[in-house]
């Protein structure tokens, strides 16, 4: 939840408070319940403007008349919904006081502190009056006199709005920051404890959260598989984090990082005088990896000299320094990751099928950012309010805007744009569109739908394109999902019966795609 001083932060709040300083000397105070049970933190815990102000709230007699006043009203009614000019006791001064309300719950008042309604010379002198009654001399009132905040009559209900203004600013980030915090709850408990640094509510990261509840009991050597910036190490991290062996230590390589020599010696480690510069002998990763995780990132980028290595340290746990005589042994669990297809590399030749089938033990597909979209506003969300100082919160424009997006660096590349807004934010508490990367904000995010009407049907009419696109997107949601219409018809956000109907329609019933196959088999000679 928010915390009081980020409110009295926020950059309209701010702003608004300095226009009314400017305007009529009036300080204004955003009091929770503890400053109204302690009087005293009010003198401590707020900047005043106005010297005068500033003074009284040095004296216990006027902090505890002050909260007085505040106690009084809420006392009256916890679900207060309406504004009060109240009498500043002992001071001759008045209080604007507005409630803050979240929902029907009140939570603070923000307070306009003492001024007087007018400009008269007879209201001014009875002031002084009543502060010479209070034990001021006439000296102390003549040197305070222009800081006593005067508001014109014709003045009064602008005053009013600005301050009641302030308030509604306060209420509307503190509901839309308890949505934002139900809609995280909405993820299982289980797994936001589990696995606390992934951040996801689609079915995809449901279906990978409880394959990794699956798994975090087992000794087994996992491949994760998925495009750059999927979060691929996060993954690694989470997997050894809850397995038995978290204790030990988790240690990751990428291997397309260095050449075969200097990979082999990172790995493996290296024996005095096995080369030039080898002046003492040294640990490898996989010795310091010894009863934890080790992950090795990219290895679909290792030469066949290095996957003969590997094999031999998955199969029989051990390994030769460079330029060692004597294996060394140790237990590691192997977590390897890579962005290639090592299935079509182990086809082609290029990667080794044994090593394949030691590693792809159990397989982790990680879904790219744009085949979960519905995770990319709590992502960015979640992001951006750990880089900044204080909440921030999207406008529905700038959220449309990167829901828009296909971003192809995928959650690295979301990350790094919610680090840049942090800064080019700076105070300000919404996100706005005018904030966003030229390419989120200026791109026509439908780059890809127009490039495949002009590559694919040039010269056809658009309803024909469209139809053409339409079956596509159909056909490859089937095929994802298994032919489950009901998952179908969801994702693609339509009814089951329209999805059925166009099923129907384009004929991509499997019993219809078999027999289209067969036919094209028939027609090509196979």
């Amino acid at each position: 939840m928010i915390h009081w001083n980020d409110l009295r932060n926020l950059h309209v709040v701010r702003q608004t408070k300095n226009i009314i300083y400017q305007w009529w000397k009036t300080d204004i105070l955003i009091i929770n319940e503890e400053n109204i049970v302690n009087p005293s933190s009010l003198k401590d815990n707020f900047a005043f403007h106005n010297p005068l102000i500033k003074e009284l709230f040095q004296k216990k007699s006027f902090q505890e008349s002050f909260t007085k006043s505040l106690q009084n009203i809420q006392k009256q009614d916890k679900n207060i919904n309406s504004s009060f000019l109240e009498k500043w006791h002992g001071t001759g001064l008045n209080l604007f006081i507005v409630p803050i309300q979240n929902y029907t719950h009140f939570t603070g008042f923000v307070v306009a502190t003492g001024f007087l309604v007018d400009r008269e010379n007879e209201k001014i002198e009875t002031t002084k009056q009543q502060w010479i009654s209070m034990g001021f001399s006439e000296e102390w009132y003549l040197k305070h006199k222009e800081y006593i905040p005067l508001i014109p009559s014709q003045d009064k209900n602008h005053f009013i709005d600005l301050v009641e203004m302030i308030a509604k600013e306060i209420s509307s980030v503190q509901q839309e920051l308890m949505e934002k915090s139900q809609q995280i709850n909405e993820v299982p408990k289980s797994h936001s404890l589990s696995y606390g640094n992934m951040v996801g509510r689609s079915n995809q990261m449901h279906q990978l959260y409880n394959l990794l509840d699956k798994i975090k009991h087992s000794h087994n050597t996992i491949l994760i598989q998925g495009e750059n910036g999927t979060g691929k190490e996060l993954i690694a991290k989470s997997i050894h984090q809850n397995s038995p062996r978290k204790n030990g230590s988790f240690i990751a390589q990428n291997c397309s990082a260095l050449n075969d020599n200097l990979l082999e010696s990172e790995l493996f480690g290296h024996v005095k005088g096995s080369f030039t510069g080898a002046y003492k002998d040294k640990k490898g990763l996989f010795e310091m990896a010894d009863k934890g995780s080790f992950f090795l990132d990219e290895v679909g980028d290792t030469s066949p000299a290095m996957q003969v290595k590997l094999l031999r340290v998955l199969q029989e746990g051990t390994f030769f320094p460079v330029g060692g005589t004597e294996s060394k042994k140790v237990d590691v669990r192997i977590i390897a990751a890579t962005n290639k297809n090592l299935k079509k590399m182990v086809e082609e030749g290029s990667f080794r099928e044994d090593l394949y089938y030691r590693l792809n033990v159990i397989n982790i597909q990680v879904p790219p950012l744009r085949e979960r979209m519905e995770d990319i506003t709590l992502l960015a969300e979640f992001f951006i309010n750990r880089f900044s100082q204080q909440p921030k919160i999207f406008t529905k424009k700038a959220l449309e805007k990167l829901n828009q997006y296909s971003w192809p660096g995928n959650v690295r590349e979301l990350q790094n744009e919610a680090e840049r807004l942090a800064v080019f934010t700076g105070n300000d508490t919404y996100v706005k569109e005018d904030f966003l990367s030229d390419k989120i904000k200026n791109k026509d995010n439908n780059t890809q739908f127009i490039s495949f009407l002009n590559a694919n049907h040039s010269g056809k009419i658009m309803k024909k394109a469209i139809s053409q696109l339409e079956r596509q997107m159909i056909s490859q949601c089937l095929k994802q999902e298994g032919w489950n219409k009901t998952k179908v018809a969801k994702k693609l956000g339509i009814s089951r019966a329209a999805l059925v109907s166009k099923v129907k329609e384009y004929k991509l019933e499997k019993r219809s795609l078999k027999s289209n196959n067969n036919l094209l088999r028939k027609k090509i000679g196979m």
